[in-house]
Formats: C-alpha cells, sequence, structure tokens
C-alpha cells in the first residue's frame, strides 16, 4: 500500500435429378412404351435432397473476451484493475483467518492505490486506526484532478502471528515489500519527487466481531 498512501452450408442435387428423370424416359421409350390411346406408362423420378444446414452461432451468442488488465506507465492510469475478492477463510474467526485476512488487506490497498477508490478498504478498519486513514487519504490524493501513480505494488513474503487464544484483538509482524512510486499530473509530467523501493516490518493489531478489521499499525522502528 502506498505510503502515501474477461457455418450453415447446403447442396441441393437439382442436375442430378434431371438427368435422372431424363435418362428413365429415354430407357422406356427404347423399350417400348404403351400403344397409342393405351394408358400412359409410368415414369420414375427423383426428388432432390433436402437442404442440409448447421446452425452458426449469432455475434451475441459468442462470448466477449475479459477485459485486459493494463496497469499504470508513463502514459496513463491502470485500466481494467480487478478487483480483490475476500477469500473464505478470511471470514473466519482463528489464526489461518487473519493471516488470509492481512493478505487481502494489503490486497485492497493496491487496488485502492491503482484506482483511488477506497470504499472497499475503507471498511476494513476501525475509526481509530490513524495510519489505515492516511493510507486511504494517500490513495485517494494520487488519484485525483486526473493524477495517477506508477509503481507502488506491495508485496507480504512472510507473517509472523502472535495468536492470543480466548483474546478479541491479535498481532501480526508482517514484512512489506514495495515498489518503487513515480507520481503523474494529469498532463503527464511528473508530479512530486519519486519514492524509492523499501522492505519494512510492519505491525498489524486486528479485532474480530462479526469480522477482521485493522484497529492498528505502523512501522516497527
Amino acid at each position: 500500500m502506498s505510503r502515501h498512501s474477461f457455418a450453415s452450408f447446403s447442396c441441393v442435387r437439382v442436375r442430378t435429378a434431371v438427368l435422372t428423370l431424363t435418362a428413365a424416359l429415354l430407357l422406356s421409350s427404347c423399350q417400348g412404351g404403351s400403344a397409342p390411346g393405351g394408358p400412359p406408362s409410368e415414369t420414375s423420378s427423383t426428388t432432390a435432397s433436402p437442404t442440409s444446414s448447421a446452425s452458426v452461432p449469432t455475434a451475441s451468442a459468442i462470448p466477449s473476451a475479459p477485459p485486459v488488465y493494463k496497469p499504470a506507465d508513463a502514459k496513463g492510469k491502470a485500466e481494467n484493475v480487478p478487483v480483490p475478492v475476500m477469500p473464505e477463510l478470511a471470514k473466519e474467526n482463528s489464526k489461518a483467518g487473519l493471516e488470509a485476512f492481512i493478505g487481502y488487506w494489503y490486497e485492497l490497498g493496491n487496488y485502492a492505490d491503482e484506482t483511488g477508490d477506497v470504499s472497499g478498504l475503507s471498511t476494513l478498519s476501525t475509526p481509530e486506526c490513524k495510519a489505515c486513514t492516511h493510507f486511504q487519504n494517500a490513495a485517494v490524493d494520487s488519484s485525483k484532478n486526473g493524477r495517477w501513480i506508477v509503481g507502488g505494488k506491495v508485496s507480504i513474503p512472510r507473517i509472523e502471528m502472535a495468536w492470543n487464544a480466548g483474546e478479541t484483538a491479535h498481532q501480526a509482524k508482517v514484512q512489506v515489500i514495495q515498489e518503487a512510486i513515480t507520481y503523474y499530473n494529469a498532463d503527464g509530467t511528473e508530479g512530486r519527487p519519486a519514492d524509492a523501493a523499501t522492505n519494512d516490518a510492519f505491525v498489524i493489531v486486528a479485532s474480530f466481531e462479526s469480522t477482521w478489521k485493522v484497529v492498528d499499525t505502523g512501522v516497527i522502528r
């Protein structure tokens, strides 16, 4: 999380039918037909085969490809950023549940930094978490008035849990690696000075009522 932050075809054998009928008439004439005035001789005929067709799906029936995600670059903002989905495990009041929740929380932070949309992130922390509010404000500010950022993606390769059975709140130490950040103005010029890449240890305090929420977080000095 920023520190400042998817032919039909047919075949009709008409010509074959005509040729067959002509041949039958000639054969009947050569072998002798009925005497004049007698009953007309019977002739054979061939009926053309019915047209066969294979249905072709209409354009509306063919599913369209999903939008392709495009990360931000010096030419413009990120496009079609996928919205993170909370895993079912992250809804559990358990050690594994909290670990899954922390991973999801940082995924939402990355999404907020790319889009400026903090609607999902804001529901996962309490009002008392000042650092959480700072992160949200930074994400909104970086997207305000046409601005955007390049980089800043966060990964969390390591989480150490301090699980206290019977307690409501629990702590975790998280290794947070963040890419360098370049800031751009709406006109494409670079904004404030870029931020270097970082590799820090954070502490996260979270509590569970009906769902997990971050109570506090900060860098371990």
